[in-house]
């Protein structure tokens, strides 16, 4: 779609000539989803809309108790201090952010009172600052009352050095600041497009003031509520026991009518996929399953019969393995992969290439993901507008010989590839869990025919996911030459997720290895492509800075993309969960309820 026309529909729909729904549906008809479409509207000077709610129950209460499966078992429940997706996961069953993102993309007020836009005044036209109304009345679970001192303190806290939040890269360029007891402003360095990034979704959850403000900087890690969250959601904290349960009752006292549905939660944590599928779909022993990645076949047969559902959601999340850039067996000043130090294969690019060539994505594909899984040779899948066609795929043994022929590295005496002393030798590790053993099988095939060594580890899940920064196996700590795993894409805009591998975030002993950039790149031109995406307000100049920082990683083969996943989870058949691909699985979970 041209850009011209585009900003001509912008114009219509904001003058009354075409509504919005047939805005979406135009650039549905081009590819474009309608989550970016949303953003197109807003970005356009067009007020965001609040996504319709599908909540049916007409009182609060009454449901009983709702089960859920995390086989990855939360291990604390800081949101801040998340480098798994488990931990984001169980924090959001106490804490909130200002909105979150519904299926569709749509914007969802949690405790936000309206959501901003230049129409209301809250959302500046130059793009520079944001003003968010808070709601009236929302109580912490202790009482106390929810205000803008919480929300300038939890950036306060996040942005402090010696917090080590992980969610840094999001706060680190704004200034937040109390304008009344129920506003605050977010003010920004340069113009920002995607102003719906800080305190919302599962990395914008909200800490209470009054319980971390002695727990600011050095002596964050031992606040006791790191274990024992008192949020505004919709279900308090009982008990906590790290990687296995999580048990919490109803709020009586929150702040969305008719809501919760149920009367106490219980998310159990460990086993592995396969358990907490046949614990859902066949026996029905839980409600809901988190994070299915089973083989498709297995789950076809649980399917027949049983007494739950696969649900699968769209997003932009992908299945990938990951190259280190450093040294992972050489220790300097008390650290592996420290970034004084260069990978000893990987820096040469042939040996990247040649690796590219060798992962099977169609048979990965077919062998494992079936109805959950589409190749890809790209890290960023979604939303549409931001996909890369500059790039493919190919998987071919014999490619990658030569390429590695070409590049000096040639067969020793037991046939695994050498160069000047150094021998073609890689440990690629990953979570247990079975799609991701199967595929290391397929890869670590080809690497063998390629005269490639590799060596498999696989790590129990709560420890690979783990936040612990004594943790050696944790895959931000990355002690091993590849690993293999995805990253949700928790919102529907690239921002946060290609920020990821600015520079800036590199893991660190010196940031408790909460650093964001965990294969430590470093390439100046992806760092200034994403800063300028960052400030660019054209959405079609803006759309291009994300492919150009995609192709980025595909040149540099930063990442080999296994597939482009759809959310998979297990539900009841009476469950009526509310699961988007543009947030993470407990966002949404105010309007969860089921029906007989």
């Amino acid at each position: 779609m041209l850009d011209k026309e585009l900003r001509s529909m912008i114009g219509q729909v904001k003058d009354g000539r075409m509504d919005r729904r047939a805005f979406i549906q135009r650039l549905a008809a081009v590819g474009l989803t309608a989550p970016l479409a949303n953003q197109i509207l807003a970005l356009g000077g067009v007020a965001m809309a609040e996504g319709a709610s599908t909540y049916k129950p007409t009182k609060r209460g009454g449901g009983g108790a709702l089960k859920l499966l995390w086989w990855q078992g939360p291990t604390l429940l800081n949101p801040h201090f998340a480098t798994g997706t488990k931990d984001q996961d169980g924090s959001r069953l106490f804490y909130e952010p200002l909105a979150c993102w519904d299926p569709d993309g749509n914007m969802k007020l949690v405790l936000a009172s309206e959501i901003p836009s230049t129409q209301n005044g809250l959302l500046a036209a130059d793009g520079k600052s944001v003003t968010w109304k808070l709601k009236p009345g929302v109580k912490w679970h202790d009482g106390k009352p929810f205000s803008a001192d919480d929300v300038v303190f939890t950036w306060e806290y996040i942005i402090d050095p010696a917090t080590a939040a992980v969610t840094v890269a999001t706060y680190r360029d704004i200034t937040v600041e109390k304008v009344d007891d129920l506003t605050v402003r977010l003010t920004f360095k340069k113009p920002t497009p995607f102003w719906a990034d800080a305190f919302v979704g599962a990395t914008g959850q909200i800490l209470p003031k009054h319980l971390f403000a002695e727990y600011k900087g050095s002596k964050s890690r031992e606040a006791p509520n790191n274990l024992a969250p008192v949020g505004t959601g919709p279900y308090k904290f009982l008990e906590f026991k790290p990687g296995d349960l999580i048990r919490g009752e109803i709020n009586k006292d929150y702040h969305m009518p008719n809501r919760p549905y149920f009367d106490t939660l219980e998310m159990k944590g460990g086993g592995d996929a396969v358990s907490a599928a046949r614990a859902v779909i066949q026996t029905g022993e839980y409600d809901f399953g988190w994070n299915i990645q089973v083989e498709d076949d297995v789950l076809l047969r649980l399917e027949k019969g049983g007494k739950g559902k696969t649900i699968y959601a769209v997003g932009g999340d992908t299945e990938f393995i990951a190259l280190n850039f450093t040294d992972p067996n050489t220790e300097v000043d008390g650290e592996r992969s420290s970034m004084k130090t260069k990978h000893p294969l990987f820096s040469d690019p042939a040996v990247r290439k040649a690796l590219s060539l060798l992962v099977d994505r169609e048979s990965i594909k077919k062998a494992i993901y079936g109805r959950a899984g589409r190749t890809t040779a790209n890290f960023l899948n979604g939303p549409e507008k931001f996909v890369s066609k500059n790039t493919s795929w190919e998987f071919s043994i014999e490619k990658a010989s030569k390429i590695l022929d070409d590049a000096g590295w040639k067969p020793g005496a037991d046939g695994i590839r050498e160069k000047d002393g150094k021998k073609l030798k890689l440990l690629y590790q990953t979570s247990i869990n079975g799609p991701r053993q199967k595929t290391q099988a397929i890869v670590k095939q080809a690497c063998q025919k390629a005269g490639i060594d590799v060596e498999l580890k696989s790590v129990v899940a709560s420890v690979f996911f783990s936040s612990d920064v004594a943790n050696p196996d944790t895959y931000a700590k990355f002690y091993a030459d590849i690993e293999m795993f995805q990253i949700p894409m928790s919102q529907p805009d690239p921002a946060q997720h290609m920020r990821r591998y600015h520079s800036s975030n590199v893991a660190t002993k010196e940031n408790k290895w909460q650093g964001t950039n965990f294969p430590r790149y470093v390439n100046k031109e992806y760092d200034t492509t994403i800063d300028s995406a960052d400030g660019e307000m054209d959405p079609v100049k803006r759309a291009a800075l994300y492919i150009k920082a995609n192709d980025l990683l595909f040149q540099d083969t930063v990442f080999i993309p296994a597939q482009h996943r759809l959310k998979v989870e297990a539900a009841s058949n009476t469950l009526r969960p509310v699961i988007s691909g543009w947030a993470n699985e407990t966002d949404n979970l105010f309007d969860w309820y089921r029906e007989e």
